[in-house]
C-alpha cells in the first residue's frame, strides 16, 4: 500500500510515517516510481508506535519496544531496556495524574465556595 493509504487507515499523517521510516520504526520498499510502498503488517505497528506515542513515549523510547511492535504489545516478552522504558514512563504518568487529579480538585472546591457546587461534579 501507498503512503496516503497507510495514513488514511492508521489516522497517521504522511508526515509521521516518513518520521518513523526515519527513525528506522517502519520499513518502505520503493516502486519503480519512487513511491513509498508498505506490507500490509506496517498497518499494526504504526497503530502501535501511535499508542504508545499517545501514551508519552518519545520515537527513542519506543525503539525499545520494536520486537512488540508487529503483534500484540502487551503479549510480547519485553527486553530489559523496553520494561526499563515502560517503567520510566508509568512514573511520569503517575505523576501527571496526580497534578492534574490536584488541581481539579482545587477547582473543585473553588466552584463549591463560590456556591457552584453542581458544576464541580464529574
Amino acid at each position: 500500500m501507498r503512503i496516503g493509504e497507510l495514513a488514511r487507515v492508521t489516522g497517521a499523517s504522511p508526515r509521521a510515517l516518513r518520521h518513523y521510516e526515519e527513525a528506522g520504526l517502519i520499513d518502505a520498499r520503493r516502486a519503480a516510481n519512487g513511491y513509498r510502498l508498505y506490507d500490509e503488517g506496517t498497518v499494526t505497528r504504526v497503530r502501535n508506535i501511535r499508542h504508545l506515542l499517545v501514551g508519552g513515549l518519545t520515537v527513542d523510547d519506543v525503539r525499545a519496544f520494536l520486537p512488540c511492535l508487529d503483534g500484540d504489545i502487551t503479549a510480547g516478552t519485553m527486553s530489559a531496556k523496553a520494561l526499563q522504558v515502560a517503567l520510566k514512563r508509568l512514573a511520569v504518568i503517575d505523576e501527571r495524574i496526580a497534578a492534574q487529579t490536584a488541581v481539579r480538585e482545587r477547582l473543585a472546591a473553588a466552584l463549591r465556595e463560590a456556591g457552584a457546587a453542581g458544576l464541580g461534579q464529574g
